[in-house]
């Protein structure tokens, strides 16, 4: 096998605890005028304070903007670019959770290109590099910081929506995990759990032929040898930390291994994507209006389960990372893990209506760039019969004899 990879991160990537207090002289390097994304919530913490005034002493002129919603409504970053021109910013700055980090890059891309965020929907449609971008992550989760990715919502087409492009990686990412000591265990659970969802389809992505220019014809190329390293690492890491951290949110060293593993693995699937759980948990969620975490988390099992006889050699890999005996134990053993911090086990217990499965199955299999990077194929048949195993919780019925 010709071993190719390709990796896209932020130019510059601090991790640490303590490391957000070095916000202040990243950040006068890059620009004078820094435009601050943030929530309504972290805008009034004492933390975020601390860092605005760092900023200040710097040298930053600092503008806040506070209106992050969750989801990132299309029309929140539209205001939101809008409302920022007459300071003229020079610097965007994303702190909190990934909508707000995903919200910053929305929000560089139309300060700097104009136009709409519609006009950037796909893969490499912004045009050109952004405005100087930071992200300080305050959530173990999305892995925003390390990747050319922004997830928005649309009212109008019913479904969270994506811009894919290198273009949009920050430039600097300060990750901090004493920031996320204040997360509560729910949030911990299905931020991790997402990460963890990450990095397991990142690793069992179909491998591409890697004929040249194939990393600038697709943002997403499949799994690949510098995607695996990145992705076992992140298994890995929130096998040993994301139970302990759900636990006990004061354990630091849990708390650092689930931000290294949410960070590793916005690495991995920030050039090798993510596959079927995915594609299936954006019409559930337009549906049941449940945490995106919860719901790829949810469909995982069920997925690798049917993928299983695509993935052999990855799931004896997952075996040796996590320390289990065999191959045959991870897919339970990630099912019981997920269960045991919280996560849904069902999509009846997501809240699915069952007759809207033959619209969920229809929904997911139209997500082709999802679908396509499945390792087995997922025809609209195989799609039910999946949908179906899931709403039940009948893993077994996916199993081939």
């Amino acid at each position: 096998m010709t071993i190719f990879g390709t990796i896209r991160a932020p130019r510059e990537l601090i991790f640490g605890a303590g490391q957000r207090n070095a916000l202040g002289q990243v950040a006068s390097k890059l620009g004078r005028r820094a435009l601050v994304v943030t929530d309504e919530r972290l805008a009034t913490d004492p933390d975020f304070l601390r860092v605005v005034e760092q900023l200040e002493t710097a040298g930053v002129s600092v503008k806040v903007d506070a209106s992050t919603l969750p989801d990132v409504p299309v029309e929140t970053a539209v205001t939101s670019a809008e409302a920022a021109r007459s300071f003229a910013p020079d610097l965007v700055i994303g702190i909190g959770g990934g909508s707000c980090l995903d919200m910053a890059k929305c929000v560089a891309v139309l300060l700097t290109h104009g136009g709409h965020p519609q006009d950037y929907y796909g893969e490499f449609m912004v045009p050109g590099p952004v405005m100087p971008l930071i992200a300080v992550p305050t959530t173990a989760g999305t892995g925003s910081e390390a990747t050319p990715v922004a997830v928005l919502s649309d009212s109008e087409r019913h479904l969270k929506v994506g811009i894919s492009s290198p273009f949009i990686i920050p430039t600097v990412s300060i990750c901090d995990p004493e920031l996320t000591l204040t997360c509560p265990s729910s949030l911990t659970a299905i931020a991790g759990a997402d990460a963890l969802t990450h990095a397991i389809e990142a690793f069992t992505a179909i491998r591409r032929d890697p004929v040249p220019g194939l990393a600038q014809e697709r943002v997403f190329v499949g799994k690949n040898a510098t995607s695996d390293h990145f992705a076992l690492t992140a298994i890995g890491l929130l096998w040993e930390g994301l139970e302990a951290a759900c636990t006990n949110g004061d354990n630091i060293e849990a708390r650092a291994k689930v931000m290294l593993g949410a960070t590793t693995a916005g690495l991995a699937f920030g050039v090798a994507g993510t596959a079927a759980a995915h594609a299936i948990q954006y019409p559930v969620g337009a549906l049941t209006h449940t945490a995106h975490g919860a719901g790829v988390a949810c469909l995982m099992p069920y997925v690798m389960a049917w993928n299983a006889p695509a993935i052999g050699p990855e799931l004896e890999q997952i075996a040796k990372a996590t320390g289990l005996g065999s191959a045959t134990e991870v897919i339970p053993a990630i099912a019981g893990l997920f269960g045991r911090i919280g996560i849904p086990k069902t999509l009846r217990d997501l809240g699915l209506a069952e007759d809207r499965l033959d619209w969920v199955a229809e929904q997911s299999c139209g997500i082709a760039r999802l679908i396509q990077n499945n390792p087995r194929p997922l025809a609209l048949a195989d799609m039910r019969k999946l949908l179906d195993a899931a709403y039940c919780g009948d893993l077994a019925s996916l199993e081939v004899n």
